[in-house]
This record gives C-alpha cells, structure tokens and sequence, in this order.
C-alpha cells in the first residue's frame, strides 16, 4: 500500500486529479491484494525446491580439505599400530558444520536474488495487466458526467468542452454539405 500512495503521489500528471487518484490507489491495492496468495504459493515453491535441491556448484565450491587420520598410538613399547582415525572426533563435526552453513549461504544468496523477481513477477505484473484491463472495463462504461466527476473538471470547463465539440460537430457537418455539392456540379 506504502509502495502505490508513493508511486501516485510521484506522478505528477494525476496531481491536478485527486479523485482519480483515490480510485487509482483503490483499484491497485485491490488488484495487488488478489495476487498476493499466488505470489506467497511461488515463494513457497522456491525456499521448497532451493531446500531440497543441491547444485552441482555447491559441492564444487566446498573446501576440499581432507582431514588427517588421528593416530592413537597409546603403547609406545608396541609395535605401531595401524593408523585409526578418529572419524567423530571435532574436526568431522566441524566440516559437517562449515558444509551445512555453506549450503544454507548458498541457499539464502539464491533466494535473495529469485524471491524479488517471482514477487515481480506473480505479484506486481499480473496486478498491472489486472488494473489496466480493470480500468479499460470501468471507464468505457461511464459517460461523460461520470469522467468529469472522476476528473474533477471544472463545471463550467466542462460545460465549454461540450459546447466546442458540438460546434465542432456542426463544422464537420457543414464540410460534408459543403463537399457533397461541390462534387454534384
């Protein structure tokens, strides 16, 4: 709502129709309003499909360093025992750890990067097509009181608007008369 009073109150064309801009903003917030479960349903799917899918670029960028046996070697007056190593110890805890903090960095730069364009996307362009098809249907009906109530034009201006276009009817009129017989001779 914040988003579309700042983008009305920016447009310096629909500042001398303050009407107009009231119904604008209520159309755009209604229409932005209907898309808002299907753009909540699309970033479901990518945080879903993100969580889920491992890249073959993620394992590439994991640090690839092998971690060196443990060696116990409690009896020193033996002979050497085979190296065992120590798989649990904290080193193994600490690479499943740095890997799972990468692929949760992973997942949130490439969810920072797609959740504003699906929001674009599902969202704000579907609501424009909506507003503008919304608009294209609500004005075509209203007459010529109607828009100058929704423009808040001037009675009076109004009133020399309908005066001018009669005329100009009249003129056009006349020229059709006037041509008409002129061909005939």
């Amino acid at each position: 709502k914040e988003l579309v009073r700042k983008s009305i109150a920016e447009t310096e064309e629909l500042k001398r129709f303050p009407s107009l801009q009231v119904e604008l903003s209520a159309a755009a917030n209604s229409s932005l309003e209907k898309f808002r479960e299907e753009s909540k349903k699309s970033v479901i799917r990518l945080v879903d499909m993100e969580s889920a899918y491992l890249t073959a670029d993620f394992f590439r960028k994991l640090p690839q360093e092998m971690e060196r046996p443990v060696i116990s070697n409690k009896n020193q007056g033996s002979s050497p025992s085979p190296a065992t190593p120590d798989l649990y110890g904290d080193g193994h805890f600490r690479r499943i750890a740095s890997n799972v903090s990468a692929y949760v960095s992973m997942v949130a730069d490439t969810l920072r990067n797609t959740i504003p364009k699906a929001c674009v996307y599902c969202q704000v362009r579907q609501a424009k097509l909506a507003l503008l098809n919304y608009f294209y249907a609500q004005i075509s009906k209203r007459e010529g009181k109607q828009l100058g109530q929704l423009l808040d034009e001037d009675p009076a201006l109004m009133d020399r608007r309908l005066e001018c276009a009669k005329r100009l009817e009249l003129y056009k009129k006349a020229r059709d008369e006037i041509d008409a017989v002129a061909w005939v001779r």
